[in-house]
C-alpha cells in the first residue's frame, strides 16, 4: 500500500507548491506506479488506458463554456446585469441602507446560484456584474469578504445539490459515474436519484455558515476608498452596444431567441440527462438565430472551449491517475490496514475520510477533479465500514467539495476576487480565502460527518 500512499503525497505536495495540477497528477501517478513495480511502460499504459474515462466529462465542460460565450454574445447577460445593477443603484439611493444591503445579497447570491444551472456561464458573470456594484459597496460600507461568501456558495452549494447544469456533471457524470465504476466489483451500485437527497445535510451545513458570515461575521460595516475601477463593464461579450447610460442595446428577437436557448437548453439536459447534447442544442440555436455570424462560429466555440480546457484536463488526467492506482492492486492492502489502524469506529472512519478530502481538494483546487482520486479508495472503504449507499454518497461527495470554497487555485475563490478586487482594496487570501475556508469548510465537515452518520 506503500505505493498508494507515495502517490497521493506526491501528487498533493507538487499541488501545494504551486507545480501545475495536471504535471503533478502524471508525478504521482509515475511515482506510485514504479513503487507498485508497475514499470514505466506498465504505469504509462494504465494512465493512457483511464484518460478515456474523463473525456466526456472534459466534452461535457468544453461544450458548456461554448455555449457560455455563445449567449454572452447575445447580451442576455450583459442586459440582466444592467437591470440589476440599476434595481440597486434606485434602492439605494431612495430606501433604507439595511434594506437595500439585503437586496444586494439577494441579488449576488442568486446570480451566483442561476450562473451553475439556469444560466450556466459559471464564473464568467462575476466580473460583469461586480464591478460595477463596487461603489455601492463602498457608499453602504458593507463588508466584501460577506459578498465573496454569498458568491463561492452560490457556486459550490448548487452543483453539490441540484443536478442541472454543472450541477448534472458533478452529481451524475463524476460522482455517480466513479461510485459506481468502483463499487462494481464488490457488487455495489448507487441511482443518480439518490444523491441529491444524500447531500442536503452537507450543503445545510454551508448554508449555517453563510448565515454565520453575512449575520455575524462581516455583519460590522468596513469602510473602502471610492478608487476609479476603470471600465465600469467588464463584460464577456464586447460586441454589444451600449445607450449613453449604458444600457445594452440589443434586438428584441435576439432577446426572444437567447432565452428560448436557455429554456432549450434546460429542457434538453433534464429530458437526455446530457450536458453535452444540451449544450449543443443551445449552440446551435443561437446560431442559427444569427446571434453570432456562422463564419465566426469557429473561433466562438473554441474560444469557449478553451475557458474551460483547463478543468477538462485535470478531470482527465485525475481519471488516468486513478486508473495508475487502480492497477497497483494495492487498494485491498490500504482498506484493510486503514480498518485495522481505525478499528471499528465508524465515526472516526468518516472523519479521517472528509478531512483527507479536505486537503487533497485544497491541493488541487477542484472538487471535479478530486472525486476519482478518492472513490477508488474510499467506495472500498466505506463498504468495510458498513455504511449505507446515501452515507457512502453524502461522505465522497462532501470529501471531494471539501477545500474547494476554500483553496487557493479554485474557481470558487478565483472568481470572486476577480470581480471585488477590480479597484484594488480585495486581497485574495485575506479576503476570499479565509473566509470561505472558515465559514464553509469547518461547517462542511461536521455536517457532512453528521451525514455519514445519520443516513
Amino acid at each position: 500500500m506503500f505505493a498508494i500512499i507515495a502517490a497521493i503525497t506526491v501528487m498533493f505536495g507538487l499541488s501545494l507548491a504551486r507545480v501545475p495540477v495536471v504535471f503533478a497528477l502524471v508525478t504521482g501517478a509515475v511515482t506510485g506506479g514504479l513503487l507498485a513495480g508497475l514499470g514505466l511502460q506498465g504505469t504509462l499504459d494504465a494512465f493512457n488506458n483511464g484518460l478515456g474515462g474523463g473525456a466526456k466529462i472534459a466534452l461535457a465542460y468544453g461544450i458548456l463554456g461554448a455555449f457560455a460565450l455563445a449567449l454572452a454574445r447575445s447580451g442576455l447577460p450583459d442586459l440582466l446585469a444592467y437591470k440589476l445593477i440599476k434595481t440597486v443603484k434606485n434602492e439605494a439611493d431612495h430606501k433604507a441602507q439595511t434594506k437595500v444591503k439585503y437586496v444586494i445579497f439577494f441579488t449576488v447570491a442568486l446570480a451566483a446560484v442561476f450562473s451553475q444551472n439556469l444560466i450556466p456561464v459559471h464564473i464568467a458573470f462575476i466580473p460583469v456584474l461586480i464591478p460595477p456594484l463596487l461603489s455601492v459597496f463602498n457608499h453602504l460600507n458593507l463588508d466584501r469578504r460577506a459578498v465573496a461568501c454569498l458568491l463561492t456558495f452560490g457556486l459550490v452549494a448548487t452543483y453539490m445539490c441540484l443536478p442541472v447544469g454543472f450541477g448534472a456533471i458533478f452529481l451524475n457524470d463524476i460522482l455517480a459515474h466513479n461510485i459506481n465504476t468502483f463499487g462494481k466489483p464488490y457488487g455495489f451500485s448507487i441511482t443518480n436519484e439518490q444523491i441529491p437527497h444524500a447531500m442536503i445535510i452537507p450543503v445545510a451545513g454551508m448554508f449555517l455558515g453563510l448565515l454565520i458570515a453575512v449575520f455575524f461575521s462581516y455583519r460590522k460595516p468596513r469602510v473602502y476608498e471610492n478608487l476609479e475601477v476603470g471600465n465600469t463593464l467588464h463584460r464577456i461579450s464586447s460586441d454589444v452596444n451600449q445607450s449613453h447610460d449604458g444600457k445594452p442595446q440589443i434586438a428584441q428577437f435576439t432577446l426572444w431567441m437567447a432565452a428560448f436557448a436557455v429554456i432549450a437548453t434546460l429542457a434538453v439536459q433534464l429530458y437526455s440527462d446530457s450536458m453535452i447534447l444540451a449544450g449543443l442544442v443551445g449552440v446551435a440555436i443561437l446560431s442559427c438565430a444569427g446571434i453570432f455570424k456562422w463564419k465566426e462560429a469557429d473561433d466562438v466555440i473554441i474560444s469557449g472551449m478553451r475557458m474551460m480546457a483547463l478543468i477538462g484536463f485535470i478531470m482527465i488526467a485525475a481519471q488516468g491517475f486513478a486508473a495508475v492506482i487502480e492497477a497497483t492492486n494495492q487498494v485491498p492492502a490500504l482498506v484493510e490496514a486503514s480498518v485495522e489502524w481505525i478499528g471499528n469506529s465508524k465515526a472516526l472512519a468518516a472523519f479521517l475520510m472528509l478531512l483527507i478530502g479536505l486537503l487533497i481538494t485544497l491541493g488541487i483546487g477542484s472538487s471535479f477533479s478530486t472525486v476519482p482520486i478518492l472513490a477508488i479508495i474510499y467506495v472500498p472503504l466505506c463498504l468495510q465500514f458498513g455504511f449505507s449507499p446515501s452515507a457512502t454518497i453524502a461522505i465522497i461527495g462532501t470529501a471531494a467539495a471539501l477545500g474547494d470554497a476554500g483553496s487557493p487555485a479554485s474557481d470558487s475563490t478565483l472568481g470572486p476576487t476577480s470581480g471585488l478586487n477590480m479597484d484594488g482594496q480585495h486581497d485574495h487570501m485575506r479576503d476570499s480565502v479565509v473566509p470561505t475556508f472558515i465559514h464553509f469548510n469547518i461547517p462542511l465537515l461536521v455536517f457532512g460527518w453528521i451525514a455519514a452518520m445519520v443516513l
